[in-house]
């Protein structure tokens, strides 16, 4: 949060390295902690309570034995575990024995699509990303267009269909029904039905937002082959 310097050991020299402005420190992301009152006695800020109080106080003789009473009560539920051939099993991380690490059961190492992630959280140790379903959203919302195409379609021949026939035939009457779409080409509808009809181009709110997509997607696309180049 504060100014960090580097001291040029051979000849003294401090050179300005990190200066956070105050639009920096807006930028930052909101902490999220659970309420203290939540918390369960093996959450870090409700376990090391004692030490970290001591420490706020600059008691370092305190701070050191509150952390050993902690160490010790760790051993010796390690040792009783021991002795009784009960497993522990932790919840959250798994054991590789090929690389003697651990590693986090639920990580998720794709990459962010801002298409469709929101936000990331924390629920019970596991750590979820709530999701936009963008795809789902805009094939829906297609789907509603063409089938309000279809259905104004159908109601116009079939108004069309009634004129025909509560009309008595005559010269004028004639040009109606030759003015008319004929309703059983509506019955079943094919693909090139449908672009025949005009189905196609669906309402201007689905075009505009599927070409602002099409240049969220290639950009997205870009970043993240910049990313992989990076990371490799």
């Amino acid at each position: 949060d504060g100014e960090v310097h580097i001291n040029e050991s051979k000849n003294g020299n401090a050179e300005m390295f990190w200066n956070p402005t105050g639009e920096v420190r807006r930028q930052r992301l909101k902490r999220h902690i659970v309420l203290f009152e939540e918390q369960t006695d093996f959450e870090s800020e409700r376990l090391w309570q004692h030490v970290t109080s001591a420490i706020n106080k600059g008691d370092q003789h305190k701070a050191t034995q509150e952390k050993f009473v902690l160490e010790e009560e760790q051993r010796n539920g390690a040792r009783e575990r021991r002795e009784n051939g009960t497993e522990w099993k932790p919840l959250l991380f798994r054991h590789d024995a090929t690389t003697n690490e651990w590693h986090y059961k639920y990580e998720d190492l794709r990459p962010w699509d801002p298409l469709n992630d929101i936000a990331q959280f924390e629920k019970n140790g596991i750590l979820q990303t709530m999701e936009r379903h963008l795809s789902t959203k805009m094939s829906n919302h297609k789907t509603t267009c063409l089938n309000n195409q279809i259905t104004r379609h159908k109601r116009s021949a079939t108004d069309c269909r009634r004129r025909k026939t509560s009309d008595q035939p005559s010269n004028h009457s004639q040009n109606t029904e030759s003015s008319c779409s004929t309703p059983e080409s509506v019955q079943e509808l094919s693909d090139d039905d449908g672009k025949y009809l005009g189905f196609e181009s669906l309402c201007a709110q689905c075009g505009k937002e599927m070409n602002h997509l099409k240049e969220i997607h290639s950009a997205v696309l870009s970043l993240q082959k910049a990313q992989q180049d990076i990371h490799r």
